[in-house]
């Protein structure tokens, strides 16, 4: 089984920054594209920025040029850069990864779609 595990969230004034983590543990052997969601409170879960294996991002509109997605293939982990911070970014953020090929045995398996548990994000004065 692999995990994806968050970390790095908080309270911070609007303008402010934060860095979010998000490390994967397991035999893992790759990791395909990994990406940040949020969910605020009464809305539906969002796409927040998503970075590939070879290092192709995309944003979502409103974050352009705010934050930043980077991720260390060595040590699984993908990060989140968010700069600018405003109230509306206040969120549960989660971490996901759309396929981890894994050892199992002398072989190796595929586990899609894997989610990690969310950290807050609260931006407010």
């Amino acid at each position: 089984q692999v995990q994806l595990v968050e970390s790095g969230g908080g309270l911070v004034q609007p303008g402010g920054s934060l860095r979010l983590s998000c490390a994967a543990s397991g035999s893992i052997f790759s990791i395909y594209t990994m990406g940040w969601y949020r969910q605020a409170p009464g809305k539906q879960r969002e796409l927040v920025a998503a970075i590939t294996s070879g290092g192709s991002t995309n944003y979502a509109d409103s974050v352009k040029g705010r934050f930043t997605i980077s991720r260390d293939n060595a040590k699984n982990t993908v990060y989140l850069q968010m700069n600018s911070l405003k109230p509306e970014d206040t969120a549960i953020y989660y971490c996901n990864a759309d396929a981890i090929r894994r050892s199992l045995g002398v072989t190796s398996i595929y586990e899609w779609d894997v989610w990690g548990q969310g950290t807050q994000v609260t931006v407010s004065s």
